[in-house]
């Protein structure tokens, strides 16, 4: 897939291809990575890392997504992937990375550069993005880029088998780096 690639201080971002798949699978594996995510299944197999990697290929050529997989300057290690995906006219932010890789700043690095990416290259005016109620940390990369609450409400999740809570935020353009307070798990 050709897109473009970013970088950040730490990472690179690029469109993901064929030899993310393995790393996919063990970091998608980890139920407790897979369970902050709507449309993750657990387990997760080789066989869905191999399909996302194709809808990746065909939404970025229809124009509907732009996907890129994390990588680590340091050794060029997949830790990751973020991307926006066009919905109703407005993108939307979805990112994850592998828990060996949680609470190092990396998410908000990312998601920091996507998000100019998508403002200042896609002309987007804003971007929406969800964080199911018990995953706080998503909420302050979230707040960090500025996004303001934009109302909770039930979202299924593959992995866990059911509906959770989701709360729902909204990133303008015009406030983007503003960073917000984050108001906990509740």
């Amino acid at each position: 897939m050709s897109c473009c690639r970013l970088e950040t201080e730490r990472l690179l971002l690029r469109p993901p291809e064929e030899a993310d798949i393995p790393s996919t699978v063990v970091l998608l594996g980890d139920f407790d990575v897979a369970k902050n995510l709507a449309r993750v299944p657990h387990p997760f197999t080789r066989a869905h890392a191999e399909d996302f990697l194709r809808s990746s290929i065909e939404a970025h050529a229809a124009g509907t997504a732009f996907r890129f997989s994390i990588l680590r300057k340091a050794g060029e290690m997949h830790i990751g992937s973020i991307g926006l995906s066009l919905r109703d006219g407005v993108f939307e932010l979805g990112y994850w990375l592998g828990r060996p890789y949680w609470g190092q700043g990396f998410a908000t690095e990312a998601a920091r550069r996507v998000a100019g990416f998508a403002f200042y290259n896609l002309k987007a005016t804003r971007i929406v993005a969800g964080r199911f109620y018990d995953n706080p940390a998503s909420g302050r990369v979230l707040a960090k880029l500025g996004a303001v609450a934009a109302g909770v409400e039930p979202r299924d999740c593959l992995a866990r088998g059911h509906a959770v809570y989701c709360h729902n935020v909204t990133l303008a353009r015009e406030n983007f780096g503003r960073t917000r307070k984050f108001a906990g798990a509740a």
